[in-house]
């Protein structure tokens, strides 16, 4: 029973993180939203999730171990969301991660040009919201079920 109950968890985190990454790429591709370095960045925790999921799934080994990845994996992902909340609530200052470019002393008119035409995003503007929520915020929530589910089948594993 608890053996179809792990495994079951493993593939909704498997299909929740593919939903995840292909909502990002719909929002960002065919809804025309740009994201915020840091909006790239919290789509790392998901596709390391998918390729650890996955090397389970083929592989049959490892598995208290995969649990444990997760879990860190996952709080990191809110942990990095939750500095990008601070950072849209203007309680945190935006870092180098930003890249804001903010330093326009002697530049050349080529360097000005290339700099507009990069078109860096802020971190603390939110453009895109789903029911009134940031997706930074969305995403404290959804990674903290998520790694409190895989701590918490890492902490019982052994007992089952």
């Amino acid at each position: 029973m608890f053996e179809l109950k792990k495994k079951t968890e493993l593939n909704i985190i498997l299909f929740f993180s593919i939903f995840a990454l292909a909502s990002a790429f719909f929002i960002e591709y065919i809804l025309g939203h740009k994201p915020c370095n840091l909006c790239l960045l919290q789509r790392v925790p998901y596709i390391l999730a998918i390729i650890l999921v996955v090397l389970f799934l083929i592989f049959q080994k490892f598995e208290k171990s995969i649990f444990l990845l997760l879990g860190l994996t996952f709080l990191f992902a809110t942990f990095l969301s939750f500095y990008h909340f601070g950072i849209e609530q203007g309680f945190i200052e935006e870092s180098a991660v930003c890249d804001l470019k903010k330093e326009i002393k002697d530049l050349s008119k080529e360097d000005l040009l290339k700099q507009l035409k990069s078109n860096s995003i802020s971190c603390k503007n939110v453009d895109f919201r789903f029911f009134g929520l940031s997706l930074a915020t969305i995403n404290i929530f959804i990674s903290l079920i998520f790694s409190i589910i895989t701590f918490r089948i890492f902490l019982n594993y052994e007992k089952n």
